[in-house]
């Protein structure tokens, strides 16, 4: 719709269509009725579920509102369904032919963090960058401005809110949604909208014509698909009535609650044992709770959940103990196991992996006794859950799949419907039936070994509480309490360094979002001046990490001239440590002088995973990785539970420890030669570049001698086919007609011709392989050309570097490297052709391994 505009500038629109967007529980609807000025959104607790869209006549002119369902806080857009992220896309089609503005709620009495920033900024590219031309930010909670105007507000929150200020060239404005009555709030809105609709040309938000066919006809196929997974979910349901029938009575249910954290386990159990109890509170042991459904008696075992899409492999050990020990607090065993999912997030390949690999620490045919129990149903709106499966992809269908296509879905806002828990225990019981009440039998030896494995970490913690103790009185008196306290934090990505921080200086300072800058602040803390330094993390595997990367973190060390007092190792207790996570922290600590270790403590996030147990028991049960870094910082390490920001005194005991170490130290501080350090970089990363240059030739050389075998059996081929096209026969008769004496030689005839028929039938599968042979040499040869646009030539015009011997020895192995043959032995080995002269000869296996600690020691 274009308007007429005039010289003086903007004219109002005889019609406006706004769409409400933003987090949930930001005032939406409540901003919807201020601008219709009346009630024509729902409310309160009830949540938004479905795009909702509202006219009415606002001071002469036609208002639409589209009120949409809000993102959560907390989830990325990677963690959102695929159908969410859809509908969103189409919130612009509800108000045809286009909305004039989107409004951007945002509410003023909770702070616009870096997180809530990459959310939005997340959510918006997903109707394309032009969307913010037609966007204005609208503050809501105008009264906790408490006399300050919204200029001044916006200026006090920092760089996050101005980022998205600007995004939306300057257009915001500010609603007491308390004050509905307020007219003149809503005069000025519309105003606003005027004037950003003026500077637009009178254009509006227009919707791409073709995305919008796509995700129709996608919505069209899964509603399709979701049709009939109901009506074979149903089919499924009535043969389990049958089966139930059949049954003289229904046992005592055992059953046990399995999956991630944060999904509403606890919720379900409250739901399905109508108990009112308080949720909140993270399940750190497997805990089992009696009651009864109806007339049914059941046990339901909670237990601990793992973190959403991480595989048990990165679950510490307490937890798979936990999920193990579950199966023996329902003696003599569990009938049923529900998997709990929530409804209203992603479900990926990363997930599928993680219930799967924790599902199977119980033992083989765990998925027999399977039922999937979907939480937040509330979420779904009026969509059903067979379309929020078949929304979401391969991923869950094939969970779906492996459970036997048995699921439930639970709202847990709606405790008192006691509809959804009599089918869930219909669904139970079936299950139960169609296994022929036969349930799942843990194995004894599991429950041995956990108690056996228990006794030693017990004794083995007492040990190493005991050397702490005994290493801390020894330091105790000659403890200095220091003015000033300088703390550099390291660790990998999401480790909670930055949340830490926050803690240490009791106040939020540090972005808790994945920072790539270092960052310092300073407070008083406990009468000490403390300053600290944030660095960024490092990638799990220190192959992802860049130069430029390294160079950032090892920064940190050098943003307080006068050194560190200590170095925090940051390490989360909520996953584990492992090789891997050992070898890239080693590479990173081997960038400074052996010194460090000396100013290192190992600092432990998380610390509300370890429930009643000790650090001690965790260091002791996990992985030989996480005893081989506390040793090496000589047994210093602290926990933090970053939960409990008022309880100073986990603060003031990691200072004490800190001035402790900083006295065994005779009070120097950790200063690194930072030009050693950068030196050391780079000679990182020309290890790597040497590494990765020699798995490409040895690959080079691989495909050439598979290039030469393939060749060889074409060879070979056609050989063989001149040999059978110069043996077929004749098919010229040379005197049989008419000769009556040669009758008997028809028989013959036939014989030579069915050999001819199978000659033919031989040399076309050959034709066909030759043809595939002919693909794979192509493949080959364009694989060759590709390797050899790859690597470099190293000789000559490529200077090796000069700033250290090491350097240049690195420059010269890589042009070595260039001129370097590879071949293959009698046995098939690859091999590196050195010199006549050179006196060496190396063989490595075909299955060699470069990131292997095995393979890669002889290169160090």
């Amino acid at each position: 719709m274009e308007n007429n505009l005039g010289e003086e500038g903007s004219i109002p629109l005889p019609e406006v269509r706004l769409v409400l967007i933003g987090e949930r529980w930001a005032g939406k609807s409540l901003s919807g009725n201020t601008i219709l000025r009346k009630e024509r959104f729902e409310c309160g607790r009830n949540r938004t579920t479905e795009s909702e869209v509202r006219h009415d006549m606002v001071e002469g002119r036609m208002i639409t509102v589209v009120d949409s369902p809000g993102w959560s806080r907390s989830l990325s857009l990677r963690e959102i369904p695929e159908g969410d992220k859809q509908r969103f896309k189409l919130n612009a089609s509800k108000c045809h032919p286009g909305p004039h503005a989107f409004l951007l709620i945002v509410p003023i009495d909770c702070a616009f963090s870096e997180d809530e920033r990459k959310i939005v900024d997340e959510h918006m590219k997903l109707l394309g960058r032009r969307v913010w031309r037609y966007t204005m930010v609208l503050f809501t909670c105008q009264d906790f401005l408490n006399g300050k105007t919204i200029e001044e507000h916006i200026d006090s929150e920092g760089g996050t809110l101005k980022w998205l200020i600007e995004k939306c060239s300057n257009n915001y404005h500010v609603f007491n949604n308390k004050n509905i009555k307020d007219s003149s709030q809503v005069t000025e809105l519309l105003k606003k909208i005027d004037e950003m609709v003026w500077r637009n040309n009178g254009t509006y938000y227009k919707l791409d014509e073709q995305m919008f066919n796509i995700i129709q006809e996608k919505q069209r196929e899964v509603a399709e698909r979701a049709e009939e997974r109901r009506r074979r979910a149903e089919e499924q349901r009535q043969q389990m009535k049958t089966l139930i029938l059949e049954m003289k009575s229904v046992p005592k249910l055992r059953v046990v609650l399995l999956g991630c954290r944060g999904v509403g386990k606890t919720s379900a159990l409250n739901t399905i044992l109508q108990i009112k109890a308080q949720d909140g509170k993270r399940t750190t042991d497997s805990v089992a709770h009696e009651g009864f459904v109806g007339t049914t008696e059941i046990t339901l075992v909670d237990t601990p959940g793992w973190w959403k899409g991480f595989p048990a492999f990165d679950t510490p050990e307490a937890i798979k103990e936990e999920l193990r020990r579950s199966m023996f607090l329902c003696p003599p065993g569990p009938h049923v196991f529900l998997v709990v999912i929530d409804a209203d997030a992603s479900f990926n390949a990363n997930h599928l992996d993680a219930v799967t690999t924790h599902a199977e620490l119980l033992g083989e045919g765990v998925w027999r006794h399977t039922v999937i129990v979907f939480t937040r149903g509330d979420w779904l709106g009026t969509r059903t859950i067979e379309e929020y499966i078949e929304g979401e992809g391969q991923a869950l269908q094939c969970l779906v799949k492996q459970c036997g296509n048995r699921y439930h879905v639970l709202n847990n806002k709606s405790a008192d419907d006691g509809t959804q828990i009599a089918e869930l225990l219909e669904k139970i019981t079936g299950t139960v039936a169609g296994n022929g009440l036969d349930y799942f039998v843990p194995d004894e030896q599991i429950l041995w070994t956990i108690e056996e494995r228990r006794k030693r970490v017990e004794e083995r913690a007492r040990v190493r509480q005991s050397h702490v103790k005994a290493r801390g009185e020894s330091h105790r008196d000659c403890r200095n309490k220091l003015q000033e306290l300088r703390i550099v934090m390291l660790g990998e990505k999401t480790n909670g360094k930055s949340s830490t921080g926050n803690n240490l200086l009791h106040k939020e300072v540090f972005a808790t979002c994945e920072s790539e800058l270092c960052q310092v602040h300073e407070a008083e803390v406990a009468g000490r001046r403390i300053t600290v330094i944030d660095t960024p993390g490092w990638w799990k595997q220190s192959s992802h990490c860049t130069e430029e990367m390294d160079r950032e973190i090892v920064r940190g060390l050098s943003l307080s001239p006068p050194g560190v007092h200590a170095v925090l190792l940051v390490i989360p207790l909520d996953l584990t440590f492992r090789d891997v996570q050992q070898a890239t922290l080693t590479e990173y600590m081997n960038l400074f002088n052996t010194i460090i270790w000396k100013h290192t403590m190992v600092l432990f996030t998380y610390g509300d995973n370890l429930a009643d147990r000790s650090v001690e028991e965790h260091i002791e049960r996990e992985h030989w990785a996480l005893r081989w870094l506390v040793d090496k910082c000589q047994n210093k390490y602290h926990v933090m539970n970053n939960m409990k920001k008022n309880q100073m005194s986990q603060v003031t005991e990691l200072l004490d420890k800190i001035e402790e170490m900083v006295a065994e130290n005779s009070g120097q501080l950790f200063c690194p030669d930072m030009d050693d350090v950068h030196l050391r970089i780079e000679e990182k990363f020309e290890r790597m570049q040497l590494k990765h240059v020699l798995k490409e030739r040895l690959t080079q050389g691989y495909k050439m001698r598979e290039l030469e075998l393939i060749t060889g059996f074409k060879k070979k081929l056609l050989e063989l086919q001149d040999e059978i096209r110069g043996s077929v026969p004749t098919t010229k008769s040379k005197s049989l007609i008419g000769d009556t004496t040669k009758i008997k030689a028809i028989g013959f005839g036939q014989k030579r011709k069915n050999q001819k028929e199978k000659l033919e039938t031989i040399n076309a599968k050959i034709d066909q392989e030759i043809e595939k042979l002919n693909k794979e040499i192509l493949k080959s040869t364009q694989f060759q050309g590709s390797i050899d646009f790859l690597l470099p030539d190293l000789k000559g015009d490529s200077p090796a570097p000069s700033i250290t011997d090491s350097a240049n020895n690195f420059g010269k192995v890589l042009g070595w490297l260039s001129t370097l043959q590879i071949s293959t032995n009698t046995e098939n080995q690859m091999t590196l052709n050195f010199s006549q002269t050179s006196g060496y000869r190396s063989v490595l296996p075909q299955d060699f391994d470069f990131n292997t600690k095995e393979d890669t020691e002889w290169m160090q």
